[in-house]
């Protein structure tokens, strides 16, 4: 474990990197969070210091409001966001901050996408361990392949 204080996970997705990046920015409502819960908004706006916030939801009507702010984004390529600031920069209290990092690499005929979570330290990093990450988010990211993978070629060219 390097002292990034990293979790991560990796799936090939058999469709091109501009497909998947549009599956993750288009239809996040549609695998962002794993099922059974639903993700029931997502209001993004992919510029440093924009928007990145999440409404997710359990099967009773638990809600968890995620708010956060866009680092860094190359389109396509890469997606960088944070919980720790909100959108103005203001930032969040809490111990489950952490710095998102999706990135969409080609590999032979699709695309390897991965998510990884950087943590300030070694205690916040095995609190998210013990949420869940690795089920949870790897759910979340076969979910993405799904949609990815099943969009229409107009639909991901547009």
């Amino acid at each position: 474990m390097s002292d990034l204080y990293e979790l991560s996970i990796s799936r090939f997705i058999k469709a091109s990197p501009e497909t998947v990046w549009r599956a993750w920015t288009r239809h996040a409502t549609e695998w962002f969070t794993p099922r059974p819960w639903s993700t029931v908004s997502v209001d993004h706006d992919l510029r440093p210091g924009g928007r990145a916030d999440v409404v997710m939801q359990s099967p009773e009507g638990e809600r968890h409001e995620y708010r956060g702010v866009v680092l860094e984004v190359e389109p396509g390529r890469r997606l960088v966001t944070t919980g720790a600031f909100t959108e103005g920069w203001i930032p969040q209290p809490g111990e489950m901050n952490f710095v998102r990092i999706d990135t969409f690499e080609p590999e032979g005929d699709g695309t390897r996408y991965t998510a990884r979570a950087r943590h300030w330290d070694e205690k916040a990093m095995q609190a998210h361990r013990d949420m869940g990450f690795e089920p949870g988010w790897g759910a979340a990211a076969d979910q993405l392949a799904q949609v990815a993978e099943t969009l229409s070629p107009q639909e991901s060219a547009s």
